[in-house]
């Protein structure tokens, strides 16, 4: 699996792109829809940051700052680390280890059209698993 190109990997339809002006409380409400952990911040189609749940809990909440006026673009990681999508996903996930982070956007051209996460790298059978196990505890 670790020698697999990054585009065998991604998940293209857990993409999740909005533009810096989108407000923390309606990014949380697209990524619980979706159930991902991240969105591409993106100006036109090009990538321009990433928010992700991480950012929420320690940029947003953790600063006490208002869900509803506070834009994505102020708390997002500016130029994320992208990888291609010809790269290999063990080298993706040398760079997360490395950089203590779980999502990297896939990137041609300068535009988001996939993601990898650390979850990537789970069997699919540990992966339907995990999410099996995520899914019943929030109906508790």
């Amino acid at each position: 699996m670790y020698s697999m190109r990054v585009k065998s990997v991604m998940e293209r339809k857990k993409l999740l792109v909005a533009p810096p002006g989108t407000t923390v409380a309606k990014a949380a409400k697209l990524m619980a829809k979706k159930n991902v952990g991240a969105i591409m911040v993106v100006e036109g189609k090009l990538l321009v940051g990433i928010f992700t749940e991480r950012d929420a809990v320690f940029r947003v909440v953790a600063e006490g700052r208002d869900v509803a006026t506070t834009t994505i673009g102020e708390v997002m990681t500016a130029d994320p680390i992208c990888v291609p999508p010809d790269e290999i996903f063990g080298r993706a996930l040398l760079l997360m280890h490395d950089n203590g982070f779980r999502h990297v956007p896939v990137v041609e051209n300068g535009e988001p059209i996939g993601i990898v996460s650390s979850r990537s790298a789970l069997d699919p059978e540990m992966e339907e698993f995990t999410a099996e196990t995520q899914r019943r505890l929030s109906l508790r």
